[in-house]
């Protein structure tokens, strides 16, 4: 069960990152919301980087190197697209206060996005938030097979290689638990990530 925080209207940095440090992040009831709520879910989603696991498609996808993969090179295109109704999705949680916090985290160099290019087009990508040695995955999004994917492999990568402990998924779905995604209890997760905030781990050299 999660549990609601009092509503707001923005979200300044700071305060976005203390609440991530207690295990707290924002949602909205949808895009044209004005406000946000916080939630602490009793139970949260985390993929432990020492059991991350590729599937066997997923080895055979990537060999095609189908994907041009980058870093940080244009935020606003992921965010907007992580936004849009997609595969189904009728809403989306993310409002005008949520994009303007993050877009404020990303140039203080604590949001960061994987993004997967095709021919000039941005076809899939995740962004999330770096605290201490912890990645808060926060959206993702694919237009082609595999995309979002590929760029959660490449995350991963990119996070044991730095030093990364915590990789938090907040919510799990079926599709990151053939990547081992696991839901653990809140006390568990609060332990975790205590640990990981104490640490150093940068997510460029």
């Amino acid at each position: 069960m999660n549990r609601p925080f009092a509503p707001g209207h923005e979200i300044p940095p700071e305060l976005l990152l203390r609440a991530y440090a207690s295990g707290v992040f924002p949602m909205a009831e949808n895009a044209d919301d004005p406000e946000v709520f916080w939630v602490k879910p009793e139970t949260r989603g985390i993929i432990p980087l020492d059991q991350f696991h590729v599937p066997k498609s997923m080895i055979k996808s990537m060999r095609k190197r189908q994907f041009e993969i980058a870093f940080d090179r244009d935020f606003d295109a992921v965010i907007s697209a992580c936004a849009q109704k997609w595969d189904g999705r009728t809403s989306t949680w993310i409002n005008a206060p949520i994009r303007h916090a993050y877009a404020e985290l990303f140039k203080r160099g604590n949001c960061h996005t994987v993004e997967a290019w095709r021919d000039g087009e941005l076809v899939g990508g995740l962004y999330g938030v770096t605290l201490g040695a912890a990645f808060f995955g926060e959206s993702m999004f694919a237009r082609e097979t595999d995309a979002s994917k590929t760029c959660l492999v490449h995350l991963v990568a990119r996070l044991i290689e730095r030093g990364f402990q915590l990789l938090d998924t907040q919510f799990i779905t079926d599709h990151l638990k053939r990547f081992g995604a696991e839901e653990i209890p809140r006390r568990h997760y609060e332990g975790l990530l205590e640990s990981a905030i104490r640490q150093q781990a940068r997510y460029y050299p």
